[in-house]
């Protein structure tokens, strides 16, 4: 079963204590895992003046970094204070991705925990933010926190794709439920979880299709199957019939508005994405990133 034992928190590079330091300390304290607490800092007049006085900038640069190492350790203390094993760094480099993701690979988290940004539509439709970057290319398992009004998570939802016929209880849905009640059960949260049916993934077809598009007998098999696939998931996973929900309608909208209406602070899924193509899991996670209603964490497939 998957474990937590190294969360790493990129820290914004703003010295300000923002929800996702919250959250990274409850979820480490609850599991028992080492923190890591990384802040990118550049500054680009730094960076331009060392090209005419290279020692007297490198000077510069290490009293700067240095009041951000000592801010940076100042919250580490207050983490280890709840009985938290926390390391921190701060790296003199842009935030971009590759240099990001280039530090999670190194480092080999299990969880990557970071503040979600609201990234209104213009400015995505000319570069692809941060947080969706990570989501798709990040090998870890991804914690967008939105706040931290529970730092210690009380109700968490666990959504699973059921869609892919060849493959339903195994895989990507055993690692979001998974990992949903470990937290559930370190945190002493309620653990509740959701299926969107009414779409699925039919033969080789590179996306999901609405299950009233086919054929009435197929329908109803495909019903059947994905409600017989949901109920021994859940009962796998010792859930009560009260925590199991199976809705139908466009799988985003439908996780949303159900997340916001029953006041979840973590919602679980997973995203899975193909080469050229977004698959359906990775589409539904990608959706919510900028309307999410409360946290989120997003699981990756074992192979990736």
């Amino acid at each position: 079963m998957f474990k937590l034992k190294r969360i790493l928190l990129i820290a914004p590079t703003e010295m300000t204590r923002t929800p996702a330091f919250d959250r990274a300390q409850a979820l480490a304290q609850a599991s028992g895992a080492l923190l890591h607490i990384v802040a990118f800092d550049y500054v680009q007049a730094l960076a331009v003046a060392g090209l005419f006085d290279h020692k007297a900038m490198a000077q510069a640069r290490e009293g700067y970094l240095q009041v951000h190492r000592q801010w940076l350790e100042q919250q580490a203390r207050f983490e280890r204070g709840s009985g938290v094993q926390v390391t921190t760094e701060v790296v003199w480099a842009k935030s971009t991705p590759a240099h990001v993701l280039e530090y999670v690979n190194d480092f080999h988290a299990d969880l990557v925990i970071k503040d979600a940004h609201h990234v209104p539509a213009l400015d995505r439709a000319f570069h692809q933010p941060l947080d969706w970057l990570l989501l798709r290319d990040c090998p870890a398992c991804l914690h967008l926190v939105t706040d931290a009004v529970n730092p210690k998570p009380l109700k968490i939802l666990a959504a699973v794709d059921l869609s892919h016929l060849e493959d339903l209880t195994q895989g990507l849905n055993d690692r979001i439920l998974g990992l949903a009640s470990r937290l559930a059960r370190a945190c002493g949260a309620s653990l509740h979880l959701l299926n969107v049916s009414n779409w699925s993934v039919v033969g080789d077809a590179a996306m999901s299709v609405p299950n009233l598009s086919l054929d009435h007998s197929l329908r109803e098999a495909i019903n059947d199957t994905q409600e017989e696939a949901f109920e021994a998931l859940a009962e796998r996973y010792g859930l009560d019939e009260s925590h199991r929900h199976l809705l139908t309608g466009v799988p985003y909208r439908v996780i949303e508005l159900f997340a916001r209406q029953n006041a979840f602070d973590l919602v679980v899924l997973g995203t899975s994405y193909h080469h050229g193509l977004d698959g359906f899991i990775g589409g539904t996670a990608e959706s919510l990133v900028n309307r999410a209603p409360c946290s989120l964490m997003m699981v990756k497939p074992s192979a990736v």
